[in-house]
């Protein structure tokens, strides 16, 4: 029994500390975000005023960048760990009857940390992690948080063994505005990676 229990952990152990590789990279795209829910407006003077318009807010999608640095920790030819450090420029872009804000886009900008699980299928793979998010910079907002957390999921194609292309879905959790209703981030990512060979 006891040399049945040293072989398993020798060959656990040999698979897993063999296999392990370190690839420092880069990662860069198009950032398509928006805040979730419309607003609502319930003014009281709509029974006054049957026949106005009644005033709405919707958050519109508007599209900017991001760009990041990566580390990717090959554990096993199907599973990799994947910490990621990346500037994301987002926001929505206000469609409204109300004042003078239709067509105002707000910016908010942060600096985030994600810690991806990439799993391959060939020159496939499939990713989903937490994202933590801090905001430094914003433009015509004043967010409601000062930070972020979400989760990301998206799919990758390695086009070679360095280089490759992706797509991510982020939703944030925390509101970054509140009015009647909570919002929250909503973002979609397509781009590029590239990965440097480590000199053994």
């Amino acid at each position: 029994m006891k040399k049945l229990l040293f072989l398993i952990t020798a060959l656990v152990s040999g698979f897993t500390f063999s296999q392990v590789t370190f690839s420092p990279g880069i990662r860069a795209g198009a950032n398509f975000s928006h805040f979730s829910n419309s607003e609502e407006f319930n003014y009281y003077y709509d029974e006054e005023f049957p026949n106005a318009e009644k005033p709405y807010l919707d958050y519109k999608t508007k599209t900017d960048f991001y760009i990041g640095f990566l580390g990717n920790i090959r554990f096993a030819k199907f599973y990799a760990l994947q910490p990621e450090i990346n500037y994301s420029r987002q926001g929505a872009k206000i469609s409204t009857n109300v004042n003078n804000w239709d067509g105002k886009e707000l910016s908010v900008s942060y600096l985030g940390l994600q810690l991806v699980n990439k799993f391959y299928f060939n020159q496939f793979n499939v990713h989903v992690g937490p994202t933590l998010e801090f905001v430094v910079d914003k433009k015509n907002f004043d967010p409601e948080n000062e930070i972020d957390l979400g989760i990301t999921a998206g799919l990758g194609y390695d086009i070679t063994k360095n280089f490759g292309i992706e797509a991510r879905v982020k939703k944030g959790f925390i509101p970054v505005d509140s009015y009647n209703r909570n919002h929250s981030n909503v973002v979609f990512q397509t781009g590029i990676y590239y990965t440097f060979n480590m000199k053994k």
